[in-house]
């Protein structure tokens, strides 16, 4: 166990606070803090902030009504009562420990103190840089809200909280890092979460041991799931405030991180990573049908690869109707190398794609896709069949709703195509066997990766399979074990 470190109270001088605050917080050599001396009543009043953070407005309309004390107000002993109520703010709160203080200060707050007195006067008038609300690019929907989740973890819970007016909405707010005391908040809602979960999951964030996470929500991850080096993710990411709305109402607990646009939505299997908001936009047939295309594309990005080199390798497997499948041309390069090639230069057509300035992307797009591919068989790099082939299997990659799902199977993909070049059928009926077994035994926070399919739920497999209409998913999924297993309240008999 770690030792607690006691706090240490504010100084009753003035003085020494500011001398603590120049020596502990680097004041009069960073630029960005500040400090405002006043003399109020006879005594001297202070506030410390940080210029960037604060919000500029309140301060001066705070500064201007305690200055008015002097002419307005007889003089007092209890005048940091006085200034407690002159204070024009809604969120005002009393602290007595200097450490805290600075860490108030760092985080964007205003602190006031008054000569004599060891407590201080905490007002938040944090006003944090960043950008407005807007449709996440790798969530976009043809019709639906287009406000999302920004780096200002304020505006994230607002935006879940405008979407759950529940009273038994939760957030619970940690400091995580040591430096860093970035502003963690635990989201869920009281009667339908698993307490067992809830706390874990608390535990966990309070037992971060670190200077700074400021990778925000994927450190945090790695501290709460210990992935290590399993490629397939454990939590699941989403820019969307309806997105994640929906899941705290099913019964998960959602984790949001200061300075991070993507919330962590805990527990969860495969098949939460599967699943897209443009299904739920559309009427419960179309979005089936864009569900089992979704699902099409997930299985070309894991199996099409293999399952051809399968063929190329024997083409006795093939029925007689569909003999034509495979390379007419010969190559002097083998074809399992061709694969491995060609879908290793499709992920740095993806890399440079991140890297390139948006004006310039389509522009190099073109250039990779049309004159890269065709040279590429002219010359006898490639037969045509690997480009169609490939091209197949990176179309239903970018299908993948989860990029980090995505980039998993494409994992998984290479390795069944090494070992189909190896072992031929052996090899792929032993590598497929493998996989799963493998995505059997993850467990994200004492949940199966597999479920509903294993272990078998039927109820809910056929949820996963089929898009229910709203007024037909009366049940939360039990496999997050809710307090309240109902969606909807039951009617009353009359």
């Amino acid at each position: 166990m770690a030792e607690t470190k006691e706090k240490q109270p504010i100084p009753k001088s003035l003085n020494a606070i500011e001398e603590y605050f120049k020596e502990r917080v680097g004041l009069k050599k960073s630029f960005d803090i500040g400090v405002r001396k006043l003399q109020v009543n006879k005594k001297g009043v202070q506030f410390y902030y940080i210029n960037g953070l604060t919000d500029t407005s309140f301060l001066i309309k705070i500064t201007e009504e305690l200055v008015e004390i002097n002419d307005n107000e007889p003089y007092t002993p209890q005048l940091f009562t006085l200034v407690e109520n002159r204070i024009i703010h809604q969120s005002v709160e009393r602290i007595k420990s200097i450490d805290e203080m600075v860490d108030q200060v760092l985080s964007g707050l205003i602190v006031i103190v008054v000569e004599g007195e060891q407590e201080a006067l905490v007002v938040d008038v944090r006003s944090y840089p960043g950008r407005s609300p807007e449709e996440p690019d790798t969530e976009k929907v043809v019709r639906g809200s287009r406000d999302g989740f920004v780096e200002n973890i304020i505006v994230n819970t607002a935006l879940t909280r405008r979407r759950i007016r529940d009273e038994k909405l939760r957030f619970e707010m940690f400091k995580v890092g040591e430096r860093s005391k970035t502003d963690v908040s635990l989201g869920y809602i009281e009667d339908i979460a698993d307490p067992k979960l809830v706390a874990t999951i608390r535990k966990e964030i309070e037992g971060i041991k670190i200077d700074g996470i400021t990778m925000a929500d994927k450190t945090v991850e790695e501290f709460l799931v210990k992935q290590g080096y399993n490629p397939y993710p454990l939590v699941r990411y989403t820019e969307r405030a309806d997105v994640a709305a929906t899941h705290l109402l099913e019964g998960h607990v959602i984790i949001y991180v200061d300075t991070s646009p993507s919330v962590i939505i805990t527990p969860t299997t495969y098949f939460h990573h599967v699943q897209h908001a443009e299904e739920y936009r559309q009427s419960a047939f179309v979005g089936t049908f864009v569900r089992w295309i979704r699902f099409l594309g997930i299985i070309t990005s894991l199996f099409l690869l293999p399952f051809w080199l399968l063929f190329v390798q024997d083409p006795s497997l093939l029925p007689e109707e569909i003999s034509f499948i495979g390379p007419n041309d010969v190559s002097n390069i083998p074809i399992v190398l061709q694969i491995l090639i060609a879908d290793i230069g499709i992920e740095f057509l993806r890399i440079a794609a991140i890297h390139t300035p948006t004006p310039l992307s389509t522009a190099m797009g073109l250039v990779a896709a049309v004159l890269i591919g065709q040279i590429a068989i002219d010359v006898g790099l490639f037969v045509p069949e690997i480009i169609l082939y490939v091209s197949a299997a990176a179309i239903g990659t970018f299908s993948t709703p989860s990029y980090e799902l995505s980039a998993a199977n494409k994992s998984a993909r290479l390795f069944l195509v090494v070992v189909v070049a190896f072992f031929g059928v052996p090899g792929f009926m032993i590598g497929c066997t493998l996989f799963i077994i493998m995505l059997a035994q993850i467990k994200s926070l004492n949940t199966p990766y597999l479920w509903p399919l294993l272990p078998f739920h039927p109820a809910a497999f056929m949820q996963i399979i089929i898009r229910r209409s709203v007024p037909g998913s009366k049940i939360r999924p039990s496999i997050v074990h809710p307090r309240n297993k109902f969606k909807q309240p039951k009617q009353s008999s009359t």
